[in-house]
């Protein structure tokens, strides 16, 4: 991987609480940007307690009454400054402490679903890692009840659809892993897919592998962060130890040609995370990012934001500085929100529906 240092080599603009204020850091709205906020997307690859602000840390802070290693808002975005995914992820489980209530979770949720909606998100398909929340003591249910209660309000007042994905911690054990499937078991009709996230190397899909087996019995739909950090390998194990429907990252299966075919072949969505990939030094450059060339040898690409808070860059974000820095056509923009709801865990007449929206949008916009 290539060596940088993270937010102090790469600044990225701090997000804010306000949908327009953080568009209007991304500087003038030119034609492209108008058009990437009108274009319906859906948002495949986003962890809900990646989305959790600073400014939202002190007021979940106060209101259950935790003491904050941090002075001040300042000072969380100053430590924002990763080198790595271990660096995030250090922080990023300290931020989630501040969560201890179902109430929390749902006001978590909503602040999303607003920003979302701003960027012209019609669905997302929401991770969440109960086993950060469960072993601190939190019951499974105040996380999986908080964020299904913004679930429905969000898709009630603001039209926009969602599922949840319960992700696993591969840093711990499969027999913890475990515990969790059997405690997510009463929720199990309102949760639609399993993933793998945390640290990555070290930890490879296979560990997973009986795990993976049990959830798949039960009817989850399965995917697996693969190719962020670790090698082309653990992507190979994600699909044919794992048999996931969806790859989330997959950057470093461009290392092997094989793997790219496999994958083309496949019809495999990859769930790519730009800004996410800049702060944690997985590409050097935004203009260096494989996006474009994953696109131009065929393989089903999507546009995501990973952790928004922490990576500086919600989903538009992401669309409008990406498609700048690769020069994106106005094909591959169509391309690419059109694979986010065919990589999605949609039923084919709901993707159908947004698919022709999108081929509406694009006529009137011709």
């Amino acid at each position: 991987l290539p060596s940088c240092m993270g937010s102090l080599k790469h600044p990225v603009p701090a997000a804010s609480l306000d949908p327009a204020a953080d568009r209007a850091k991304v500087g003038p709205m030119t034609a492209t940007a108008e058009f990437i906020r009108g274009l319906p997307k859906a948002e495949l690859h986003l962890h809900i307690e990646g989305s959790l602000e600073p400014e939202q840390m002190f007021e979940f802070g106060r209101r259950n009454r935790i003491d904050l290693a941090f002075g001040s808002v300042e000072e969380v975005r100053a430590a924002y400054a990763f080198s790595n995914l271990q660096d995030f992820l250090d922080i990023y489980y300290q931020g989630a402490g501040v969560l201890r209530t179902e109430r929390d979770f749902h006001d978590l949720a909503m602040a999303y679903f607003r920003r979302v909606t701003a960027d012209g998100c019609r669905h997302v398909e929401l991770f969440f890692d109960p086993q950060t929340h469960t072993d601190r003591g939190l019951p499974f249910g105040v996380a999986a009840d908080g964020l299904l209660a913004g679930m429905a309000e969000a898709k009630a007042t603001l039209g926009v659809s969602s599922s949840l994905v319960l992700c696993f911690l591969r840093h711990l054990d499969e027999d913890a892993a475990f515990a969790t499937l059997r405690a997510a078991e009463p929720w199990l009709d309102r949760i639609q897919g399993v993933g793998l996230d945390s640290s990555e190397v070290g930890h490879p899909p296979s560990k997973f592998a009986r795990l993976f087996s049990a959830a798949r019995e039960r009817g989850l739909k399965l995917v697996a962060h693969a190719g962020e950090e670790g090698p082309p390998a653990y992507v190979w194990e994600a699909l044919d130890v794992l048999r996931v429907d969806r790859i989330d990252h997959g950057n470093r299966a461009l290392e092997d040609p094989a793997l790219v075919r496999r994958l083309v072949a496949d019809g495999m969505t990859l769930t790519v995370c730009p800004l996410s990939n800049l702060k944690l030094c997985v590409v050097d450059d935004l203009k260096a990012h494989p996006l474009k060339r994953m696109l131009d040898l065929g393989l089903k690409a999507t546009l995501n934001s990973d952790d928004p808070a922490y990576f500086g860059g919600y989903l538009g974000r992401n669309w409008t500085e990406t498609a700048q820095a690769l020069n994106l056509p106005r094909a591959d923009l169509v391309t690419l929100a059109k694979n986010s709801f065919t990589g999605s865990f949609l039923p084919p007449v709901a993707v159908a529906g947004h698919l022709a929206d999108i081929d509406a949008y694009v006529s009137s916009n011709s």
